[in-house]
């Protein structure tokens, strides 16, 4: 995230004066940014448990249950790859909005990194699998 934007999310709204739409939509971009890192760090967890229930059972260290060998994780984990995808877009929303705002009232915005063209909104494939906390 702090690459595209060429700052970290949480610094954003240090460039804006306080209260200002500018500084709030830097806030949301931050809240979001850090709601996007905790729930990828749930389908995460809940992948690497799926993976280490199904190693065992592959591996013959754990009994097959006639109800399902996953049972409810992998109703969870579809649910957890959902919300990342909403939270996914979420941010991409407040990203746009922010870059709406702090290119058409000429207040302080980030200077993109080399490579990446003004107003280039991240693509869902273009974020990191992981966005660092507090960034």
């Amino acid at each position: 995230m702090s690459e595209s934007l060429g700052i970290s999310p949480r610094c954003l709204a240090r460039l804006h004066a306080v209260d200002s739409p500018a500084s709030v939509l830097a806030q949301l971009v931050a809240t979001a940014a850090r709601h996007l890192d905790h729930v990828h760090e749930q389908v995460t967890d809940a992948a690497h448990s799926a993976a280490s229930t199904l190693t065992r059972v592959a591996a013959g260290r754990a009994p097959i249950n006639s109800l399902g060998i996953l049972q409810n994780s992998a109703t969870q984990i579809d649910i957890l790859a959902a919300r990342r995808a909403d939270a996914v877009e979420h941010l991409l929303n407040v990203l746009h909005a922010y870059r709406q705002v702090t290119t058409s009232d000429g207040a302080a915005h980030p200077a993109p990194r080399p490579g990446k063209t003004p107003g280039q909104t991240p693509t869902p494939n273009a974020l990191p699998a992981r966005v660092p906390r507090g960034r």
